[in-house]
């Protein structure tokens, strides 16, 4: 099996690394810092599984599993998280993970995990939330409501990180004309003023660490 990891700690990353590649059929092919880099190597190398940290610089876990997914169906992907919490699980399964691993549990379960998404098979580390799952794979109009969508997601990651228009639109391959037309879209969709109030709200949403 053909792994990349993605985590902006290359401490966790030469760790993740270490405890898969004790496995004699799964070598780590790429790793990445950052979410943008993350979805750059995925296409490079095309891994067999993708496993993503969900809080990243530029783009999110979550983000980057859905621009993998897109560009790269070929590729599973696996989200490690520290957030024990239903909303990051439903958000990773809309953006096309098959897995959902925390990282305290890494240690134990994140073998398994890599082997089961490669198989096709939802793995979460709860026998209730695998039926929960299997049942949201059903009918996925489950789940709570995104206000936003995934491009906006993505602008407001970046303007909360204080990247300029320019910036926003190398990283998104976006002209500054867009990523101005999504910034007031952004802040007319949820009612906000300024820069101050989409920081705030990223932070509740998870999208960027306080």
């Amino acid at each position: 099996m053909r792994l990349l990891i993605a985590d902006d700690h290359g401490v966790v990353r030469s760790g993740l690394r270490l405890l898969l590649e004790r496995q004699a059929d799964m070598e780590v092919v790429a790793e990445a810092g950052d979410g943008a880099e993350a979805v750059q190597r995925a296409i490079q190398e095309r891994p067999d599984v993708c496993i993503l940290d969900v809080s990243m610089p530029k783009l999110t876990g979550l983000q980057a599993a859905r621009e993998i997914r897109a560009q790269v169906p070929d590729s599973a992907v696996l989200i490690l998280s520290m957030h024990d919490d239903d909303r990051y699980l439903f958000e990773a399964l809309k953006a096309g993970a098959g897995g959902y691993v925390l990282k305290k549990e890494a240690d134990e379960f994140l073998v398994d995990a890599v082997r089961s998404v490669l198989r096709g098979e939802p793995f979460l580390t709860n026998a209730a939330q695998r039926a929960l799952v299997r049942e949201w794979m059903a009918d996925d109009s489950a789940g709570p409501v995104e206000p936003l969508t995934p491009r906006e997601q993505e602008v407001l990651k970046l303007i909360a990180e204080a990247h300029t228009n320019r910036e926003i639109g190398e990283i998104l391959h976006l002209a500054e004309k867009t990523v101005e037309s999504h910034r007031g879209n952004l802040l007319r969709k949820l009612g906000m003023r300024d820069r101050v109030e989409l920081v705030r709200y990223a932070i509740r949403r998870g999208l960027i660490e306080p």
